[in-house]
């Protein structure tokens, strides 16, 4: 995608100063943090908005949004046009077991539009969300909200550019 010149996760000071702290709290627990998506260029969630009008091409859509149509992904709330990754206050991300470096089951992939993603959802184990609990737990301890329809999306409380969405590149 245009703008991604590197293999890197950016995200605001306070982001990631947020974020070392959550590592510090997982790691007391045995986990750490698997860390997928942060800073977003806006460009990319403009491309996003214009694949979610495209005609269906069966792709993409039984891994990551099975059970709705793709033009209707952002009325689900799952693609928004102005997005917390493009002000740098975002994250996505899991737990990882130290000892062994294998993910901990969440319930579902990342990135998976459907209700199975939401928190508190019901078609998953008790374990699952469990686990999807612990991840709320620290990341709400360490200045995060979660994003109801996302069990792995969270954004700082008190983000610092609440209201800019930048557009530069990764590089």
């Amino acid at each position: 995608m245009d703008g991604y010149l590197a293999n890197r996760i950016v995200g605001s000071r306070a982001l990631c100063a947020a974020l070392k702290s959550a590592r510090a709290e997982a790691a007391s627990l045995g986990l750490g943090l698997l860390l997928w998506d942060g800073y977003r260029l806006q460009r990319a969630v403009d491309v996003f908005l214009r694949w979610s009008q495209q005609p269906e091409d069966g792709r993409k859509k039984r891994r990551h949004y099975p059970n709705i149509d793709r033009t209707d992904i952002v009325a689900h709330g799952y693609v928004a046009a102005k997005s917390g990754h493009s002000r740098g206050s975002a994250i996505n991300l899991t737990l990882y077991q130290l000892a062994t470096g294998q993910r901990v089951p969440m319930g579902g992939e990342h990135d998976l539009m459907d209700s199975r993603s939401h928190h508190g959802a019901t078609g998953i184990t008790e374990f699952e969300a469990g686990n999807r609990r612990v991840l709320c737990s620290i990341m709400e301890s360490n200045g995060f909200s979660s994003f109801d329809h996302e069990w792995w999306h969270y954004s700082l409380t008190d983000e610092p550019y609440p209201n800019t969405y930048f557009d530069f590149p990764i590089i």
